[in-house]
């Protein structure tokens, strides 16, 4: 029993002193210097480039997939939707997402 008292009093003084202890900041980055330099090179700009460009091709197909639709919900007169227009929708989705995680690399 008695050691017990002991073994949890010695476990709350060392955490009481490990909150205590001064915390180290983060290091400020100098003036001038960068987290992560910019890649050199070509390289980056065509691929840059070329996912602007893959961007550009998937937010047209994502227009007119989202104009196909619309055109298909408003035609229709019940409440019932056809497997294919939930397909579209999925096929939007997907395009928003792809678009999104280039946008999100660059």
């Amino acid at each position: 029993m008695l050691y017990t008292r002991v073994w949890l009093l010695t476990v709350v003084l060392l955490g009481l002193l490990a909150a205590q202890s001064p915390r180290k900041p983060f290091p400020a980055p100098q003036i001038g210097q960068t987290e992560n330099p910019p890649a050199e090179g070509p390289s980056n700009d065509k691929l840059a480039k070329a996912a602007y460009r893959n961007s550009l091709d998937d937010a047209r197909k994502l227009l007119a997939l989202a104009e196909e639709l619309k055109a298909e919900i408003e035609k229709n007169d019940r409440y019932v939707v056809s497997m294919d227009t939930i397909h579209k929708t999925e096929e939007i989705e997907k395009l928003a997402k792809r678009i999104r995680g280039r946008m999100k690399q660059q």
